[in-house]
């Protein structure tokens, strides 16, 4: 046997990687006799550098991909770049750059990292979405949207910080203020662009069905956010007035108990008033301050002002007074809305705050006491105080009262969807500019040509966008100007996915490649993108679909959403609150017998630290892990190892350095294994002998490849161990040899999507083959697990007393005689009755004696 050499795992990383680059081992061609797996991570935003989030989501993925192709599968695994975004604006304008010289220095460094972690990409597939050649089919297709009607403009009431000049999403607005400049947010009314996504509603929602392999969780946040609901709209006329206003509800059955109407501040009703109430004037500017977030609305305070109007119920005829209320917005449904107070929380405490009757007209229909004084009753029940409708259940209520509505002709039945249409426009400068043209009659058009290039070259100052100050770009003569809003930046990740399959296609936004390739077989990603990103995606293939370019009706077949990578925190409190976060690098520790904290001191001074306990590594806990110093310090097979081995993939993963170092262990033994054992001669050997040693390591086999089918790739690298660990004290037999050589063969297999480095040197070195990942993928030697003879373990009232070897088809009464025979046994049962043998085959005999 040769003598063990050192594992250098830099050197053996750099070597493979060459080979494969020199082989080109991961460029993915369409083939249709072969079964292709499209694999796919969804692509980083190019912030800099890669955090321990990228490494463990990335991983995942390549483990999948590897393990497909040695399944023999055709695989595509891509990557790119999703680079557009207000990031880019932020760091350009404190350094005084250009986005894309940031963006694009940030790609080449992301990029070398993924290199050196050694992910089996197609890098001729590589996309930035900043890029002309990817976002001009994307403005292609903004424009046949344009056509269809699916792309509309529309006045909008946005989040509007009055400092930077631009429209901020709803997770942009913290406690009313913009979350960079500090300004109080405005509503604003603006002209933007919107896709018809409400088009595709119900088939987006009907779909989910068909996403058997997508976690529960997810689909069902989408059916939550799709919003499907059946209900009435009931028209409500204004006393003195020709107007009437519209309300919906989903519950009809508590119509009986209005007595206050509420519509938003920007509702047309209102328009009219201001100018003759100075009072409700002001209480309407009051609601343009603060964001239009649907989340923020539930927490504020609730404040309204009498209109001065009233309306007449539908029913009673009585008039109700109609208020302008601060929780209702006219983007959300019809802009008002009908309360409720004895039968819904909010309108409860609404009429508290300004003394409004509340008129109970649901009771429980187990005559359970309630005390509307107290709170509201909002659960379905038996009709009270409704006339005519008393004595019914609520559902059936619903349905009688809907149907003397639309008798009346004072309603219609409707189904509607909490899913609004797609705001896409944004008044930013990095991102794909909207291919439209303002034309001097006021009317718009599509842009002559494609693409309409943004300019690289601009430097945000943070005072609005560069292209509304640039005439360059939007003034084309004639009084000719073209649209300065950007798109979202979802509207690029909406089709990535796609553009991977062809793209250098120069003719069309997508060619047949795509539909060789898609759906996506396996997706990769956070469950945070489990709404806005996948639904767009989800959107975006109907779209493509719809315009003859795919054929399939869903983009990802299988999704996996892998659980954050969380890590301990420390700080120290200042005398005004604000703390210092250390990072745990930084941080010795005493721990108690349960492994808690006990005590924490800084390294550098000595003093104590808090400990703030177990959280998500961010920058702002300064709890991270830096990917690059452990690839240095360990390789990049340790590191993976380490993400794959801790949690399965849909759990957080706890950060442990000891762990990372017991990972670096196990390579490390695995390494001096294969060289203690030395070269494989001729073909793989298959022993015949030491056929409790086979069988182990094919049992151990047999778990691991189901344990691959189901994605827990910890229990698969805990079968790898075990292997290992039989094997270790069989090098120094020589009559082992061969079991030792095919139990490491079964073992370099296993491990080479995870470990790919390593497991493709030690294959090359000992012989077993060219490449690993050429192989094939183990098979269970099924001879191996039929075993003359087993060991029996013999209990005495539950405490093991012996351990038989037996024949394997031994029945219960010879178990039962064996074990009552052993001399140990007899020890603890002599003297004693026996009271009753269990025996539990293939495994134990316990004697039950008192």
């Amino acid at each position: 046997m040769t003598q063990p050499v050192p594992y250098h795992p830099q050197q053996v990383e750099a070597d493979v990687q060459t080979y494969w680059q020199d082989n080109q081992a991961f460029k993915a061609t369409e083939d249709p006799t072969r079964e292709k797996f499209y694999c796919l991570s969804m692509f980083p935003y190019p912030s800099g550098k890669l955090h321990m989030g990228h490494v463990r989501n990335y991983t995942i993925g390549d483990v999948i991909a590897r393990y497909q192709r040695m399944l023999g599968k055709n695989v595509l695994q891509p990557m790119g770049w999703d680079a557009f975004g207000l990031p880019a604006e932020n760091a350009a304008l404190k350094q005084g750059r250009a986005p894309a010289d940031w963006t694009r220095a940030n790609i080449a460094g992301m990029k070398q990292q993924l290199n050196r972690l050694g992910f089996a990409y197609d890098w001729e597939r590589e996309i930035a979405t900043c890029n002309a050649d990817y976002y001009r089919w994307e403005q292609w297709l903004f424009t046949r949207l344009v056509e269809t009607g699916l792309a509309y403009r529309k006045q909008a009431t946005v989040n509007w910080d009055p400092v930077d000049q631009t429209v901020l999403a709803n997770e942009q607005v913290i406690d009313g203020k913009g979350w960079r400049s500090g300004a109080v947010v405005e509503q604003r009314d603006i002209t933007q662009w919107f896709l018809k996504i409400t088009d595709y509603a119900e088939e987006l929602l009907q779909d989910l069905d068909q996403l058997t392999a997508w976690p529960e969780q997810v689909r069902t946040m989408q059916r939550h956010w799709i919003g499907r609901s059946s209900g009435v709209q009931i028209h409500f006329a204004i006393a003195g007035q020709a107007d009437q206003v519209e309300i919906y509800t989903t519950r009809p059955d508590t119509v009986m108990g209005v007595t206050y109407l509420a519509v938003a501040a920007e509702h047309p009703l209102v328009a009219q008033l201001v100018q003759q109430d100075t009072a409700l004037a002001d209480f309407v500017h009051s609601c343009q301050q603060g964001s239009v977030a649907e989340a923020e609305l539930e927490t504020m305070e609730k404040r309204g002002h009498p209109s001065g109007l009233q309306a007449i119920h539908p029913i009673s005829g009585q008039l109700v007074p109609i208020y302008v209320a601060n929780f209702v917005l006219m983007s959300y449904g019809t802009g008002a809305v009908m309360a409720v107070p004895a039968h819904d929380q909010r309108d409860w405490e609404f009429a508290r705050k300004y003394n409004i009757p509340v008129q109970q007209v649901i009771t429980p229909s187990d005559n359970t006491s309630i005390d509307i004084s107290q709170k509201a009753f909002i659960e379905p029940g038996v009709l009270i105080n409704s006339g005519s409708f008393n004595g019914l259940t609520s559902a059936a209520a619903s349905d009688a009262i809907a149907e003397w509505l639309i008798q009346q002709q004072k309603g219609t039945r409707q189904t509607r969807y909490r899913l609004r249409d797609w705001g896409v426009s944004r008044q930013r400068y990095w991102g794909c500019p909207i291919p439209m043209v303002h034309q001097h009659d006021g009317t718009l058009c599509a842009a002559d040509e494609l693409p309409v290039v943004l300019p690289e070259d601009l430097v945000p100052d943070g005072t609005g966008s560069p292209l509304k100050k640039s005439p360059v770009f939007y003034d084309l003569g004639d009084g000719r100007q073209r649209e300065t809003d950007t798109l979202d930046t979802f509207f690029e990740s909406s089709w990535y996915y796609a553009r991977y399959c062809c793209p250098d296609a120069e003719q069309a936004m997508l060619d047949e490649r795509a539909n060789y390739w898609l759906p996506v077989d396996q997706y990769v990603g956070g469950i945070e993108h489990a709404i806005l990103h996948l639904l767009y995606a989800r959107f975006f293939n109907k779209l493509l679909r719809d315009e003859g370019l795919l054929n399939c009706d869903e983009p990802f077949t299988r999704l996996l959403t892998q659980g954050m990578v969380v890590a301990e925190t420390y700080y120290r409190v200042h005398p005004d609150g604000s703390k210092d976060w250390y990072n745990p690098a930084e941080v010795q520790v005493e721990r108690d017998e349960k492994g808690q904290v006990h005590r924490a001191w800084l390294t550098a001074d000595g003093q104590p630290v808090t400990a703030g306990g177990v959280e998500k590594m961010s920058k702002s806990k300064n709890n991270g892990i830096d990917p690059q110093c452990l690839i240095d310090q360990y390789g990049a097979d340790t590191v993976r190892l380490y993400v794959m081995f801790t949690a399965p993939p849909e759990q957080s993963l706890t950060w442990s350095d000891e762990g990372v170092e017991g990972a670096h262990r196990f390579l490390k033994r695995l390494w001096a294994l294969a060289h203690q054992v030395g070269p494989v001669t001729g073909e793989m050997p298959v022993s015949n002998d030491m056929s409790q040693v086979r069988y182990t390591l094919h049992s151990q086999l047999q778990k691991a490849l189901a344990d691959y089918e189901r994605q827990h790739y910890n229990t698969v690298i805990s079968a790898c161990m075990s292997m290992l660990n039989v094997l270790q004290p069989l090098v120094i037999n020589i009559a082992a040899r061969s079991v030792v050589q095919e139990g490491l063969g079964l073992i370099l297999r296993l491990l080479a999507p995870i470990t790919p480095h390593i497991t493709h040197h030690l294959w090359r070195k000992l012989g077993y083959g060219e490449d690993v990942l050429q192989a094939g993928w183990p098979q269970v030697d099924s001879a191996a697990l039929q075993r003359e003879q087993i060991q029996i373990v013999v209990q005495v009232n539950g405490k093991v007393r012996a351990q038989l070897t037996v024949s394997a088809d031994a029945d219960d009464l010879t178990l039962r005689q064996a074990a009552q025979e052993h001399v140990n046994v007899q020890r603890f049962i002599d003297g004693k009755t026996i009271r009753k043998i269990i025996v539990v085959p293939g495994r134990l005999v316990n004697i039950v004696a008192t």
